[in-house]
């Protein structure tokens, strides 16, 4: 696994090569503009929705549309929108940053997400000249609202079986739909609904766009959630709601990769909004150990509060460092598809369905840190994090639905698996020949010397070593369980497991590598020790689901020798953890807030 100097890496293709850290992006690098987007969002949410969550969760009437106008006003709708259509026209990566930093926003986070990514984008990405002419400004400025209509009572993870049935009249000049649709977001305020319906007896589905005056829609009340209360919920349901036929979206029966495509970005999207409520969750921990007083100390000074704090910055700081590379190999990949002639709309369909991959592990991983941070961040209020009174427990629940939203996280770490055993089934991945030279390697003797004594080597060797841990226990499971591996799930989540903490953990230190360059050794002591952190935890996660894997389907010598490999690719150094977590907490409560 050699390093190459290229910054178009193949999607999924991380697991196989190695990466310069040159060569990626990392999120202290965004250009000043950048920078004003974002703090006009942070800015939005503190003047605008923070100061009334009470009255967002209670759905007054007419209240988040009226946030959302605002926010539209302020073109928060439009960053990635082409400036043709009103829109900022940035990258992918900035529009990552605005997930980002509105994701702090609780409910309306949800609102503004939904609007801008799953209701905008399908016109964006698949309408025709005359659709996008007509709809994008005006979901651009606000002035309709956007909605997403694809989950139906009978198919949620298998969206394909949806019943809603698009038939059309005599006439030929509309089709009537006609079916009920189940939680929808934005569905009590929108006037615009992407809705998935199969036409006749089509095997797939396909798409059509909405409005709500066409007629025949109608709703239930608003549902009643664990979370995001303030986030709009219906059910929808259509009785020969009559669309006229130039509102298909793109072609009959594509339905079904538009919701796939669409949701490739909603994930890597959701990751980043997970990156932006943590980081508000983990500031009100440290504010609050800070000012809290027991047995005459503040309890920030105590090693238990410590641990958590600093076990919070180092997951979000890990995500962050995932999430920011991913967005960047997406804008790369973009730039290189349109110098080669591709028109611009299916260049951004291509260069995400290409990190499809690393959208789904955003997603997984986003959400999972956000549920850890919140959790976590409630114990430090102990009592008081259980009261309404007080912020987490609001983030508490509104943070459980994102492992369900966007595909449920089983779902995504088995599409992981899926998706690069069928790239390399199509020949765009080489997974086999590193993996048979692994299997080779098992028989010879262990090097654990790093190659250089440069500050990162050592690190390098341990992550390029867990590689090794996931080609040979993927390459084993294919020719092992062959056909039957697609039913064998716990086995393939074994092996997502090992792919996805290898991604995160290669992007944590190839951001910590980068930030040394740029700002010198003793500016990063924090980055350093979380990237250490992160790698060790990396390294158990790895050895635990790679022998869960072995002893579900490898047996006898094969399995022996299998566990030795296992030992070897996933040994480290000692290292002293709770030294580590005690520096980047005391970087923490000295600067009352995430300050890397």
């Amino acid at each position: 696994m050699e390093t190459i100097h290229k910054t178009n890496i193949k999607g999924g293709e991380f697991i196989i090569r190695e990466t310069a850290a040159e060569d990626i992006f990392i999120p202290e690098e965004f250009d000043e503009e950048s920078q004003m987007i974002r703090k006009t969002c942070e800015d939005f949410l503190a003047v605008e929705v923070l100061p009334i969550l009470n009255r967002i969760d209670a759905q007054e009437e007419g209240l988040m549309a009226g946030l959302m106008d605002k926010a539209g006003e302020l073109g928060l709708l439009g960053v990635s929108i082409p400036e043709e259509y009103g829109g900022f026209g940035k990258n992918f990566n900035t529009s990552m940053l605005v997930a980002d930093a509105v994701g702090a926003g609780f409910s309306f986070a949800v609102a503004i997400s939904a609007h801008t990514g799953i209701g905008t984008l399908p016109i964006l990405y698949y309408g025709d000249a005359a659709q996008k002419s007509k709809y994008i400004p005006k979901l651009a400025s606000g002035e309709w609202k956007a909605a997403y209509c694809l989950t139906e009572p009978n198919s949620g993870s298998d969206a394909n079986s949806g019943r809603t049935k698009a038939i059309l009249n005599a006439e030929g000049t509309h089709y009537l739909i006609t079916g009920q649709k189940m939680w929808i977001t934005n569905g009590g305020f929108a006037d615009i609904f992407i809705v998935f319906a199969k036409i006749a007896d089509d095997a797939n589905l396909s798409a059509f766009i909405v409005e709500k005056e066409f007629g025949g829609i109608s709703m239930n009340p608003e549902e009643h959630k664990l979370g995001i209360k303030g986030s709009s919920t219906r059910q929808v349901f259509f009785n020969d709601c009559p669309v006229p036929v130039e509102n298909m979206l793109s072609d009959r029966q594509n339905g079904f990769k538009i919701a796939v495509n669409i949701l490739n970005i909603g994930r890597i999207k959701l990751g980043a909004a997970a990156i932006g409520s943590s980081r508000m969750a983990l500031n009100y921990a440290i504010n609050y150990a800070n000012e809290r007083i027991q047995f005459k100390l503040p309890i920030s000074k105590f090693g238990a509060i410590r641990y958590k704090i600093a076990e919070m910055a180092t997951r979000i700081y890990a995500v962050e460092s995932a999430a920011y590379r991913a967005g960047q190999n997406i804008d790369d990949e973009y730039e290189t598809l349109v110098a080669s002639g591709t028109d611009s709309a299916k260049a951004k369909l291509k260069s995400t369905e290409q990190f499809a991959v690393e959208c789904a592990i955003l997603k997984v991983w986003g959400s999972e840190m956000l549920d850890y941070v919140v959790d976590e961040g409630l114990q430090v209020y102990g009592g008081m994090g259980y009261s309404a009174e007080a912020p987490m427990e609001r983030a508490y629940r509104d943070s459980r639905i994102n492992r369900i939203f966007e595909g449920t996280n089983e779902i995504n770490r088995m599409l992981i698996v899926d998706m690069l055993l069928k790239r390399a089934l199509k020949g765009e991945l080489d997974l086999m020949t590193p993996a048979q030279a692994i299997a080779g390697e098992l028989m010879s003797i262990p090097d654990f010397a790093p190659e250089d004594d440069s500050l990162f080597a050592y690190e390098k060797k341990v992550l390029k070593n867990l590689k090794k841990t996931g080609l040979m226990i993927a390459g084993a499971a294919v020719q092992k369980l062959m056909a039957t591996l697609g039913k064998e799930q716990e086995i393939l989540m074994n092996i997502a497991d090992i792919i996805g903490y290898v991604y995160v953990a290669e992007s944590t230190i190839l951001r910590t590598e980068k930030l040394v360059k740029l700002r010198g050794e003793t500016a990063c002591t924090g980055q350093l020790d979380m990237m250490r952190i992160y790698l060790s935890q990396t390294a158990d996660h790895v050895y635990i689901a790679g022998k869960e894997a072995l002893n579900s389907f490898a047996e006898g010598d094969e399995f022996r020798a299998m566990m030795v490999g296992l030992k070897r690719f996933t040994k480290t150094e000692p290292f002293n953890i709770k030294n580590a977590r005690q520096n980047v907490a005391k970087q923490l409560i000295e600067a009352n807030k995430y300050c890397y």
